[in-house]
């Protein structure tokens, strides 16, 4: 890196003085930089030098002229653009504030009236853009920048400019254009049309983690997430944060949807909907994953093993206990959806990492209705948790010496004993277990609201 700004502030010497490295993403790196004609200090985005020689100089700086000619209050302006030294470069504003990821990091949750303030801005954006052919195709919380409050997106249609220049060759730096967490599935999967309604999905799922505080699917890695994109629908945001109004629900709930044409057609009616103008059906509940025709007649031959029938009939007088108990405070309507459903899937005797032969010793089930925790017992006395999700093909392992497991409220962590006197919880995208407590004669545990 310090070798490209050298190479670029000697390039440059009679347009801009650089001064200093202030970030870097998956396509370029961002110099803070003194424009000498104008007197103001501009960030100067590097693109990667091997993203830059697949792109080709003048293909690339054709279709950035396109991004060049938007104008809007809510869209930062493309100043200048070019190439030097075999580095292609582009000129933007340089904003005195913070990203909207900065402010996300920090606080972690926004107010209501602030995150529909920033989304509808960030929406007429699109709206302005899309209307002029321009898709953004990365819209996430680092391209949305907070000047004096009043958000400013950033890289408009640099995405799109680098996939129509690089064509297929684009794959062969590595770089991934989009980011899983914000990625609709249409882009997630290659299609070769991306349109306005890719975009509105990502403002849906910035919109989402402005909200509730987490991005509407996420993962250890970007084939988890994008996996879960393909499979899940994300956990409502009333019922993570019930002070949210129907209407807001209603607006990311639609813009989340899974297929384009069931989505919002423009952002201005993403708008109208997330502002209370107009109204919408909600799409209610998440369906529960069928078992494909291949299961269904497999399963009669599966229930044949004694173990496979204990836990089926476990976990069945399990969710028919707590759905007894819960009845009577008011079930969650997602909870009725999937008690309603059946779920069929093999539940290995042999530990996902084939190291041994166990059997089960115990199941929980999550709150959702979509997720177990297995407790094998291999043969040596060692106890182990697996999860098992049932849009994965395996259950993974979640820690070793582990006692019975009971899922927290959200579903998000596992908590379980170890050696009858230690209390550990565990998240369930994985990492190591924090012990709670050391007590002695630990004989079960539950959690609280």
């Amino acid at each position: 890196m310090a070798d490209d700004a050298t190479r670029l502030g000697a390039a440059l010497v009679e347009r801009y003085r650089i001064d200093r490295e202030i970030g870097a993403g998956g396509m370029a790196t961002v110099y803070l930089a003194e424009d000498l004609k104008h007197r103001r200090r501009v960030a100067v985005k590097v693109l990667r030098p091997e993203l830059g020689a697949v792109l080709g100089t003048d293909r690339f700086l054709a279709e950035i002229n396109v991004t060049a000619n938007l104008q809007h209050p809510h869209l930062l302006p493309l100043f200048d653009s070019g190439e030097a030294d075999g580095l292609l470069f582009y000129v933007m504003p340089f904003v005195e504030g913070e990203s909207l990821r900065a402010r996300l990091d920090r606080e972690r949750q926004l107010p209501v009236e602030d995150a529909v303030r920033i989304a509808s801005a960030v929406a007429s954006a699109l709206d302005y853009a899309h209307r002029h052919g321009v898709i953004h195709r990365d819209l996430k919380p680092e391209n949305i920048l907070l000047h004096d409050g009043q958000p400013l997106v950033a890289d408009f249609g640099i995405a799109l400019a680098v996939s129509n220049a690089g064509g297929g060759r684009v794959t062969q730096t590595g770089l991934s254009l989009g980011t899983p967490q914000y990625m609709s599935p249409e882009q997630a999967t290659g299609d070769r049309v991306i349109d306005a309604r890719s975009d509105i999905y990502s403002l849906g799922a910035v919109l989402y983690e402005m909200l509730t505080g987490e991005a509407p699917h996420n993962g250890n890695t970007s084939q988890a997430i994008i996996a879960r994109l393909l499979t899940e629908k994300p956990r409502s945001v009333r019922a993570t944060r019930p002070a949210v109004p129907a209407h807001v629900e209603a607006a990311v709930d639609r813009s989340l949807e899974k297929l384009p044409a069931d989505r919002f057609a423009s952002a201005q009616e993403f708008t109208d909907v997330l502002t209370g103008r107009t109204t919408v059906t909600p799409t209610g509940p998440a369906p529960i994953m069928a078992g494909t025709a291949t299961e269904v007649r497999g399963w009669q031959h599966l229930l044949r093993a004694p173990l496979l029938r204990t836990v089926v009939i476990l976990a069945a007088l399990g969710a028919a206990g707590f759905l007894a108990l819960q009845g009577r405070a008011g079930l969650d309507s997602r909870l009725r959806g999937a008690a309603a459903g059946t779920i069929r899937f093999e539940l290995p005797s042999v530990l996902a990492d084939g190291s041994a032969s166990a059997t089960i010793a115990g199941v929980a089930i999550s709150p959702d209705g979509r997720s177990l925790v297995l407790r094998y017992m291999t043969s040596d006395g060692v106890a182990r948790l697996y999860l098992r999700r049932f849009d994965e093909l395996s259950p993974r392992l979640l820690t070793g010496a582990a006692g019975s497991a009971v899922f927290s409220p959200d579903g998000r962590e596992v908590a379980f004993g170890r050696g009858g006197q230690s209390l550990y919880r565990v998240s369930v995208d994985g990492g190591s277990p924090v012990l709670v407590a050391e007590t002695a004669g630990l004989r079960g545990v539950a959690w609280a609201p």
